[in-house]
């Protein structure tokens, strides 16, 4: 008897060696073969999809498609594939849904949709054409304020386009009327014992937000004075109570500057009664006064400061941008305002050009400046002939200049010179500075 133990086990993984038995389904067959291809004539199954939007399954479409009546015989369509259809649902209590056929007909006429019906029994498969459809979503509130508001832009647009036309080709008295209308279409005119307009929530919203925009706006003071901090002209001390004082040579020029200007040369010439050799006639008229006058050392300095400014501005030429004026070369203005020291120089290079260049600004500043100076040499009642043509302007520009600094220009008659009128700035307090101009209403 053999012994049980010396024989092999087998592993958990091994087949038994025994043959299973084959379980036989009822599948299908593993081929089919097309029966029919059918192309409805009414109503076409549709292949949707719903991009962006979950649709439930108990909406409820209705098809719509154009008439037969609208087509030529030539161009009916014997296939409901070739018509165009469309799909809408109002079954959702806030959403319309709509389907349509994106993509413009006949542009891919070889890509053509099917759905398949398989039969397993006979493995018979019938094939129906489709439309590939798109379905979108709109809210209905939405979709009639778009319309509505679509209607109102079209007749606002035609409006408009009648008003260009009567503004452009229309008699004076249509202009009128159609000024008339829009001004009473802004702001109609009640009559008394009518009723307060009402304003809606978009009137309230904008007559808020002006509010708003308006407390920050500057006000008219505001406004002038930044228009006069901008001005090329001196700065002027509105709070003096002399007239000395709102034009202090030590202010506008610097005591330093000032200091340095040199006057001895003038005053030992006037002492010997030599002549004094400058080319401008507002300082040839008032240099031998004014030097003679031990008190008058302010303004003595003042008036050769300014002769060294009116031969600085006689000096530049004509710069290449229209409006501007060149410098000479610093070694040639120092030899041209000598014997001006080279601080003095400088703070006049500095004040009344840039880089070289005199500009429209600079040019309005030292003329003003001039004014300024001829002010306070003569005692703020000036001759204004003198000063023009050294600054080779006309009495309208000095004027001007003279009012942009405070001053009032008035004309005297002048028996000596046959009755011609000469031109006097006078500077007294309260000063006259031009107004900021304000915009004329329109006449109706």
């Amino acid at each position: 008897m053999a012994d049980n133990s010396s024989k092999k086990r087998k592993r958990g993984g091994e087949s038994s060696g025994k043959p299973k038995k084959k379980v036989v389904l009822d599948v299908p067959a593993s081929t089919a073969s097309v029966s029919s291809v059918l192309r409805p004539k009414h109503c076409p199954p549709v292949i949707a999809t719903t991009p962006g939007v979950e649709i439930s399954e108990n909406i409820a479409f209705y098809p719509y498609q154009p008439q037969e009546g609208l087509r030529s015989k030539s161009t009916k369509l014997k296939h409901a594939g070739d018509k165009e259809l469309l799909l809408h649902s109002t079954s959702h209590r806030s959403l319309d849904y709509t389907a349509r056929e994106e993509g413009k007909r006949g542009f891919n006429q070889l890509v053509n949709h099917y759905i398949g019906i398989y039969d397993p029994k006979t493995g018979n498969l019938e094939v129906v054409e489709a439309k590939k459809m798109v379905v979108r979503g709109m809210v209905r509130a939405k979709q009639a304020s778009a319309s509505s508001m679509g209607e109102n832009q079209a007749k606002q647009n035609m409006m408009e386009r009648k008003t260009d036309l009567g503004q452009t080709f229309g008699t004076k008295k249509a202009k009128k009327a159609i000024r008339e209308t829009v001004l009473n279409a802004i702001a109609p005119q009640r009559k008394p014992g009518d009723s307060p307009t009402k304003i809606d929530d978009a009137g309230k919203a904008i007559l808020s937000s002006v509010g708003e925009v308006t407390t920050n706006m500057a006000t008219r003071e505001e406004l002038q004075a930044a228009v006069d901090e901008a001005k090329p002209v001196p700065k002027a001390n509105l709070d003096a109570l002399d007239i000395q004082d709102v034009y202090d040579p030590n202010v506008i020029v610097g005591a330093d500057i000032l200091n340095l200007v040199p006057i001895r040369e003038w005053q030992e010439k006037v002492r010997h009664k030599e002549g004094i050799q400058t080319i401008s006639r507002f300082v040839a008229a008032r240099v031998n006064a004014i030097a003679s006058d031990d008190d008058a050392v302010t303004r003595l300095r003042v008036l050769r400061y300014l002769s060294f400014v009116l031969m600085f501005y006689l000096k530049t030429t004509p710069g290449k941008q229209r409006g501007t004026r060149q410098v000479p070369p610093r070694e040639k203005l120092r030899e041209l305002l000598s014997p001006a020291p080279e601080a003095v120089v400088e703070s006049i290079r500095r004040k009344f050009s840039d880089a070289g260049v005199v500009r429209k600004f600079h040019i309005d500043l030292l003329m003003a400046y001039c004014c300024v100076f001829a002010c306070i040499v003569d005692n703020f009642e000036v001759d204004t002939q003198n000063l023009r043509d050294d600054l080779r302007v006309d009495q309208k520009t000095i004027n001007q200049y003279f009012h942009e600094i405070g001053g009032r220009v008035r004309p005297v008659s002048n028996k000596a010179e046959g009755g011609r009128p000469i031109y006097v700035a006078r500077l007294t307090l309260p000063l006259d500075f031009p107004k900021q101009r304000q915009m004329a209403q329109r006449r109706k």
